[in-house]
């Protein structure tokens, strides 16, 4: 089900909706372009989100995007780290909803 040549529906997808795949593609390139935060750091931050929201396509994309942005393996493998401590943080958190005095519904 997850193949990277799935992406070759994009212009489909565009033609079934023209107006906003226009607004989200202009959304994209503005969240994405250089700005208080550099392109690099960018693609670091998009690597990270991809990783804990589990997109293989994302992670394809920012990855490629990442590398040519002179981001380093290194650091790649950093935001794998961040990105497992932030998703096990989550389910931490979360697990505070599930234990403890049950409240009173209203």
């Amino acid at each position: 089900m997850y193949d990277i040549a799935n992406l070759s529906n994009l212009p489909h997808l565009r033609n079934l909706s023209a107006t906003t795949m226009a607004a989200f593609e202009n959304f994209d390139r503005a969240a994405m372009a250089p700005g208080a935060i550099p392109r690099r750091y960018k693609e670091l931050i998009a690597l990270g989100v991809a990783l804990a929201t589990q997109c293989p396509y994302s992670l394809e994309v920012h990855r490629t995007n990442a590398e040519n942005a002179g981001v380093t393996e290194a650091e790649i493998a950093e935001v794998v780290y961040i990105a497992a401590a932030m998703r096990a943080t989550a389910a931490i958190a979360h697990g505070t909803h599930l234990v403890g005095p049950r409240k009173a519904k209203r």
